[in-house]
């Protein structure tokens, strides 16, 4: 039994496609608005030291926003493809479309969209997402889709990922994204307590708490890279094949780690080569302060005149007082 030109009744109308990630727009938020308020603070900081400090500022607050902010996206590993293929299950109905897969730490994402997007008297607008994170039941969002009668590409590529799939990836991808996901927790704090370090004139241990963050953001690199260069998964729709490739998300934690890297080296080595220079780029150069101490007194000041007043030899003390008597 069909309905409405060919349309099966039991299936939804399209879901409204939201791209906007909600969490990503809070931690930016956030940041930004630390950014923000340092920004006002910055015509207090005189000389020299505010150009260092406003650098400072901004390396930090990035790679605290970057680390965190991959946490949550979903696409560590992206792929799309154009083809002609079939609509819904039991019909013969074909339509052209962009079909998208984006994996995350925590899932998939399935995306379809018409090419144009109203065809067949419908809006082809699909963003579906299939959670595999603690907690989430990859299986049963996958029934619940089946359930649902979302249309047969987004089913067929979700259903490579499931655990039935002779594909057999999704165990490693889940394990990976666990493992990757803790790394970059575990970067995230090495990377709060340099800023601590920093802040408390630690200069030398924060540098090497920023080696460590770099060392922390690689191995998740190679967590992910390792499972995603040893699995083939052929995701075929007639001649066409979706195949996919490391996304934005791999390559900002890329850039991240060796922005880290090189901070850290840079610390190390202006520790043990030219500190002074090292205290100049922190605000710790005391000269001036060092100057203000050792300057000579002179004559002329109240002080200085004070002091020799009372600095007098023992002997012409002693012959002063014999002459009293």
């Amino acid at each position: 039994m069909t309905l409405w030109n060919g349309s099966y009744p039991f299936y939804p109308g399209a879901n409204a496609c939201f791209p906007f990630d909600t969490t990503r727009a809070v931690i930016v938020t956030v940041f930004l608005s630390m950014l923000v308020t340092f920004i006002i603070i910055l015509p207090g900081i005189r000389g020299r030291g505010r150009l260092f400090w406003f650098l400072r500022l901004v390396l930090g607050l990035f790679t605290g926003a970057a680390i965190l902010t991959v946490q949550f996206t979903r696409d560590w590993e992206t792929g799309w493809v154009q083809a002609n293929t079939s609509y819904k299950s039991f019909s013969h109905v074909q339509v052209n479309a962009d079909i998208g897969l984006h994996i995350g730490l925590a899932g998939v994402n399935v995306t379809l969209r018409g090419n144009p997007v109203n065809q067949i008297n419908e809006t082809i607008n699909y963003n579906e997402h299939f959670p595999w994170n603690f907690g989430a039941d990859y299986d049963r969002s996958y029934s619940q889709g089946l359930q649902k009668g979302l249309p047969s590409p987004i089913l067929y590529v979700a259903e490579k990922f499931s655990r039935q799939s002779p594909c057999a990836v999704h165990r490693q991808y889940r394990i990976a994204g666990h493992y990757v996901s803790l790394t970059l927790w575990l970067a995230f704090c090495t990377w709060l307590v340099s800023i601590l370090l920093f802040s408390m004139s630690v200069l030398l241990y924060g540098g090497h708490m920023l080696l460590l963050t770099a060392t922390l953001i690689f191995f998740s690199l190679l967590f992910f890279s390792t499972v995603r260069n040893t699995l083939k998964c052929p995701i075929q729709f007639g001649p066409a094949a979706l195949r996919t490739d490391y996304g934005e998300s791999f390559w900002l934690t890329l850039a991240t780690g060796l922005l880290c890297l090189l901070l850290g080296l840079g610390i190390v080595i202006l520790n043990s080569v030219q500190p002074e220079k090292l205290q100049l780029i922190f605000s710790l150069d005391k000269s001036s302060e060092e100057e203000v101490w050792d300057k000579p007194c002179v004559p002329s000041e109240p002080s200085c005149s004070a002091q020799d007043g009372f600095m007098v030899p023992l002997g012409e003390l002693c012959h002063a007082a014999a002459t009293r008597l």
